[in-house]
């Protein structure tokens, strides 16, 4: 692919349809791609088989559409590409960075200590002498400091030891973890810029590392605010957030562009996705987006036409 082309990317996880939040994420990385006259991928996060569904990924897609998020190229989906993360696990192992891990995650939560990201793992397992059947494989992190500058959240460090810790790259079931396929995945796509919320700063120091080790280009990292609901929730699944409404795309879009603080005119208030959407395009400041950890959604729209989902 030609060198200094700007290539950003979504990945959503099909384990339920796109939420305000999702769409908040997906068209910030958009506009990027799109005022750097580059290229805006798609990626499909479902290597965890028990969490994702085809059906889903179906209604992933059908959002974007709706919303005038067109992608480049053919998407990306994860499970067609587990010879590849075999490969950099393998690649791991053999450089000697890799150790077996038999941690409970009651055992986890008593010893792991807290962190800026999340728990961070004690390293009790470093240690083992024999394999175990059955167990999960850690990355052994060298000491030393993780630093990076965010587009919007500024210079960002952390200890490796301290803040990070040793992390999972391939899980006791066999499947490799998210962060090690997120990293093959960004070089095989050839992501410049990775635009995403400020809950997966922590995956990027640890992605970062990975990268280094294995050899790997390493994209710039911009991190959004987290659209939080009236009572300060983060919009996810986890929470129950409402699916998009697509018949609500141009409110939607509206709703996102102001929460980024692009100031759209109240007269597009009431337009079509494609009339928001070439506005956007037309408009986008990334120096406007707040660089602040949270943005409040006072006012969300009815969500009560979008498609009910069985849950597991």
């Amino acid at each position: 692919m030609p060198q200094n082309i700007y290539r950003g990317r979504f990945a959503p996880t099909p384990s339920g349809p796109l939420h305000l939040g999702s769409l908040l994420t997906a068209l910030a990385s958009y506009l990027q791609a799109r005022a750097a006259g580059g290229a805006w991928l798609l990626r499909i996060d479902d290597l965890d088989a028990v969490r994702s569904r085809p059906e889903h990924t179906s209604t992933i897609l059908r959002q974007l559409e709706a919303h005038a998020l067109w992608w480049d190229e053919t998407p990306r989906i994860q499970s067609d590409h587990r010879t590849e993360y075999a490969s950099a696990f393998e690649q791991l192992r053999k450089l000697g960075l890799l150790y077996p891990c038999t941690c409970t995650r009651a055992r986890l939560a008593r010893e792991s200590a807290p962190g800026p990201d999340g728990p961070v793992y004690s390293g009790r397992c470093r240690g083992l002498q024999a394999i175990p059947s059955r167990a999960a494989w850690r990355l052994r992190l060298p000491p030393g400091t993780e630093t990076f500058e965010d587009r919007w959240q500024g210079q960002l460090t952390r200890d490796r030891e301290r803040d990070i810790g040793d992390f999972i790259v391939k899980r006791v079931d066999g499947v490799i973890g998210y962060q090690l396929a997120c990293v093959v995945d960004e070089a095989a796509q050839g992501i410049t810029e990775v635009v995403r919320g400020a809950d997966l700063i922590g995956s990027s120091f640890r992605q970062r590392a990975l990268q280094r080790l294995l050899g790997l280009p390493q994209p710039a990292y911009a991190h959004l605010p987290l659209l939080v609901d009236a009572g300060g929730r983060k919009l996810s699944k986890q929470n129950h957030a409402a699916p998009l409404a697509s018949a609500r795309a141009g409110e939607n879009l509206y709703l996102c562009l102001s929460a980024l603080n692009q100031t759209p005119p109240v007269e597009l208030r009431g337009e079509t996705a494609q009339v928001l959407v070439e506005w956007a395009r037309q408009n986008w400041n990334a120096e406007r987006v707040p660089h602040r950890a949270r943005l409040r959604m006072t006012e969300l729209p009815d969500q009560t036409d979008s498609p009910t989902f069985g849950g597991r």
